[in-house]
């Protein structure tokens, strides 16, 4: 069974590892405490280190990237990613990797397979992702676009495949921060646990939403790309990756 966290803004998050290549089982994270001060990203910027508690004390999403896409000498590669109502079973979103510096802009449903490109495949066509490219950011950034619909779920299911180099992970965690304008919304913790070196890994986040009132949602979807999420990996307790999202709860816009 999975097993569940409560983070400190009352939102449960639980972890279940569906096949992690030679890896050990994995829990939550044990500890949600953040100790010390806010943080800015420019306290930050400069550090040489930066750990999970750190960046759990920024208090506002991130305007750059903490690491560089070079820092990270474990080669993990992201490569499939899908996320299903875990009420219905239902497939909302599901996109797989596409060739090397190959664009991603996809908005429909069941768009058709192009050379070695997947689109997304969404629920009548209410899903879909637009993917950083060659610029700084690259494919650390993503645009998703959801129905309104989504907002009113209460727990979702967000499944990746990834392969890591020839460096074992040990200890991989990832925090993940949403925040809609100024108000954080939502922090999820996973610790992933220990991954053997060269191995295809693929894990299942269960996210459970924290209910939103009505004004919220109606600010959310009329504020596309002003809900957004930093996705901070963690190695030993050491950052080595910063992902980064925005999102859009109206599919058209």
């Amino acid at each position: 069974m999975p097993e569940s966290k409560v983070d400190s803004n009352g939102t449960s998050s639980m972890l279940r590892r569906l096949n992690i290549g030679g890896g050990s089982a994995s829990s939550a994270s044990s500890s949600t405490t953040v100790r010390g001060p806010p943080l800015t990203m420019e306290d930050l910027s400069n550090r040489d280190v930066i750990t999970p508690n750190d960046v759990k004390r920024l208090n506002a999403i991130t305007d750059d990237y903490l690491c560089r896409p070079e820092s990270t000498e474990y080669k993990i590669d992201f490569t499939k990613f899908k996320i299903r109502d875990m009420d219905t079973g239902r497939t909302l979103f599901e996109i797989a990797k596409p060739d090397e510096d190959e664009h991603i802009d996809h908005e429909e449903e069941d768009s058709e397979r192009d050379g070695d490109s997947i689109s997304p495949r969404g629920a009548g066509g209410d899903a879909g992702a637009q993917q950083g490219g060659s610029g700084a950011g690259g494919g650390r950034f993503v645009r998703y676009h959801f129905s309104p619909q989504f907002l009113r779920l209460k727990q979702v299911g967000a499944t990746i495949e990834f392969s890591i180099g020839d460096k074992a992970l040990n200890k991989f965690r990832m925090v993940e921060r949403h925040f809609f304008k100024d108000r954080l919304l939502k922090e999820f913790d996973f610790d992933f646990g220990f991954c053997m070196p060269n191995s295809n890994n693929s894990i299942e986040h269960i996210y459970e939403f924290p209910a939103l009132d009505n004004a919220t949602i109606q600010q959310m979807v009329e504020s596309p790309w002003e809900t957004k999420s930093d996705s901070f990996y963690f190695v030993d307790d050491r950052l080595i990756m910063h992902n980064k999202a925005e999102y859009c709860y109206n599919s058209r816009a």
